[in-house]
Formats: structure tokens, sequence, C-alpha cells
């Protein structure tokens, strides 16, 4: 991408949370190219200082806020500094979420079925609490949340995170007729396997290849591809962010409460 003023999304800016790795990082450097300026959440402040790193790169400026979604005050000061530092907000981007695999319904403790409904369904309801009323104040723009295929299939020994991830699909639709009157699209995208750390991990390795005593990457590409349409084990975050892009932009200035879905097939295989 250059630096002109013919990026699509020049003049905008986009508040991204889980900004500091992964899927996250990828859409904070992506919007970034497209001449947006990014208001960047995450709790991690070595990723925080990656994802400036990455938009500075571009060109677009940027406000790292070391903040947990879980607290709706930290996200309310997020949203404050970057409309007093960039003028408004025009694009909103709830990606932060947890992902664990605990095992069977029955035997997963309070602790990780909190985790997971607090992260990304409450994170994600407190992320568009603290943006709307800035994203009316200029007039629309768009909020993209990031659900998963999860949102749309069972994940047998991950029910909390799939419950969460439906969950956020209600959400969006809720939303979409709520915001739709202020000019704010609100649609979700919903990744499948993704080549980051929630994918690439050894407990999900573990876990796809229990034939084998330590597999890796290698291991499990071939039980991936398999389950996918197109023959590929997983997606890039580079795959998703193009997606993502597309809703920011006004290109999709007439698509809301809609699902994007960007799992190499795998929601659609028959066998």
């Amino acid at each position: 991408m250059g630096r002109g003023t013919d990026r699509r999304l020049a003049g905008k800016v986009a508040l991204v949370t889980g900004a500091g790795a992964g899927m996250g990082l990828a859409f904070a450097g992506r919007l970034a190219a497209e001449g947006a300026d990014i208001i960047a959440v995450d709790l991690d402040a070595a990723g925080l200082d990656a994802a400036a790193r990455s938009v500075r790169e571009h060109g677009r400026g940027v406000l790292e806020v070391r903040a947990d979604v879980r607290e709706q005050v930290a996200l309310d000061e997020a949203v404050r500094g970057g409309v007093e530092q960039f003028g408004g907000l025009d694009i909103v981007v709830a990606n932060a979420g947890a992902s664990r695999n605990p095992g069977p319904s029955w035997t997963i403790d309070e602790a990780e079925w909190n985790l997971a409904v607090e992260v990304n369904v409450t994170g994600t309801w407190h992320t568009v609490k603290s943006a709307a009323p800035a994203l009316a104040e200029r007039g629309g723009g768009s909020v993209i949340l990031i659900s998963s295929t999860a949102g749309i299939k069972s994940v047998p020994g991950a029910s909390q995170y799939s419950a969460a991830k439906h969950a956020v699909i209600g959400l969006m639709r809720t939303l979409a007729n709520e915001l739709g009157g202020h000019s704010i699209r609100v649609n979700a995208v919903l990744p499948g396997a993704v080549n980051t750390a929630m994918t690439n991990n050894t407990q999900t390795f573990a876990r796809l290849r229990p034939d084998l005593e330590n597999p890796g990457a290698d291991d499990v590409a071939g039980v991936l591809a398999a389950r996918h349409l197109l023959p590929i084990p997983w997606a890039e975050p580079e795959d998703v962010a193009h997606a993502v892009a597309f809703l920011a932009s006004d290109e999709s200035r007439c698509i809301t409460g809609q699902q994007i879905v960007v799992d190499a097939g795998l929601t659609q295989k028959v066998a």
C-alpha cells in the first residue's frame, strides 16, 4: 500500500482490541496500510509496542492503550483518548478474545466458563458500548465483531468458547438493528483455523494428534487440511484482515447484520 490519499481508509480512525498479537496485530497493520489512524488496545505491553511499530511503518498515528476489555472504564478512557488525539472514531474491530479447550462441558470449572463469556461476550459489548456514541457523533461508521466458526458450529471440548462466540453473533444482529438508524454498520467476521497461537499450540496439537507423544504444527497440518474444502491447513492472519478491511471501508456501505466466514470451506464441507 502507498501513503497517498487514495487509500480507502484515508482520514479514518479505527479502534482495534486485542491488537498486540495474532489477528489483532494483522488488523491494526492492515487498517493503517489503508490509511487509518489506530487506537490499539491490549493487555500486553510488548504486544502494544509491536502494534505501534506496525502502524507507524505505514505512516499513521497510533494511540497505545493497555487495558482489559472486561473493564468498561478502561475502554471508555481508550475511546476518549483516541477521539481527543485523532478527532473522532469511524471503525471498531472488537477482536479481543480468549480460547481454551478444557474438556467436556460437565468438566469445565466456573473460572474457565466465566473467562470465555467475560472476554468474548462482555468484552465485545463493552467495546461497542464505549465506541457507539463516538461513531454516532461522527455521523456513522463500521463495527466489526470477531466471532469464529465456533459461533455457528459446535466445538466439543470447548463449549464455553462456542457458546460465547454464538452469543457474539446474536449481539451483532441486535446491534445492527439498534445502530442502523445512526448510519453505523455492524457485521461479524468468523475465522476458522488461523495461523496464530490460538491454533498453533501444544494443547491443540495434542488434541488433534493423540497418537503422537509430542506433535507439532507439521503433524497436525494434514488433519486440519482434511477438514477443509480448500487444501490448506489454516488461514493466515492477513487473510482475515482482508475481510476486516473490506467491512471497514465504504465498499461495504450497504452491508450490515451479516457474517463473513473465512474458513477455507470448513463449515461447508459435507464429509
